[in-house]
């Protein structure tokens, strides 16, 4: 189990041992199910857009059904945390600690959620934890749907297509990006938990 899961915290595994299969289901599990903040959602999705590019034959589908895809299991995962947000309500809040569930995480995504509003859920996708725990916590105060899944939608959209179409782009125009890959990860990573850092920080400061 532990190889398993260190399995599924390395992007470049997830795509060469899992497959399209594995990788739609990481973005599923990341955006929708609260024990997946942990998944490295923004540097999946690009190197699957990069190695589309420079190896399909890994992936063996094309770019644009390769968004579509993920797009689709992006916009599911946070229906599936909307729907657990309403359905648990505030009881989350007084959930006790577990090694998969902090609530921390869901303390620091409450007050991103103030800070901005709806567009949480938009811009919340480029930031870890924030986007596992953006929708459940819409549930929990009761967003409307319809306005959810717009915002839903709109984020999903524009987390992947971005993603994708730059490391896409990246990959026919340079090849040679592919052997950087490492550096990569690494560099997605720490700008993506700068400003969850921050508004951690803050919190804890308040």
């Amino acid at each position: 189990m532990f190889d398993f899961l260190k399995q599924l915290t390395n992007p470049e595994s997830i795509i060469h041992y899992g497959g399209l299969w594995l990788l739609l289901f990481v973005v599923f599990a990341e955006t929708g199910l609260f024990i997946g903040f942990f998944l490295p959602g923004d540097s999946l999705i690009f190197i699957s857009g990069l190695l589309c590019a420079t190896k399909p034959h890994l992936l063996n589908i094309s770019i644009f059904w390769l968004i579509i895809l993920l797009i689709s299991s992006a916009v599911i995962g946070n229906i599936v945390g909307y729907w657990f947000g309403k359905k648990t309500g505030e009881n989350l809040f007084q959930k006790k600690d577990t090694f998969l569930f902090k609530k921390k995480h869901l303390e620091t995504t409450k007050l991103f959620y103030e800070k901005h509003g709806g567009t949480a859920l938009i811009f919340g996708r480029f930031l870890p934890i924030i986007r596992t725990f953006a929708p459940i916590l819409a549930g929990v105060i009761k967003v409307e749907f319809k306005l959810f899944m717009i915002y839903n939608i709109a984020g999903a959209s524009l987390w992947i297509i971005s993603l994708t179409s730059i490391a896409f782009f990246l990959g026919i125009e340079f090849p040679q990006t592919e052997k950087y890959i490492g550096y990569i990860v690494i560099g997605l990573i720490i700008i993506t938990t700068i400003p969850v850092l921050i508004t951690y920080l803050k919190n804890r400061k308040k």
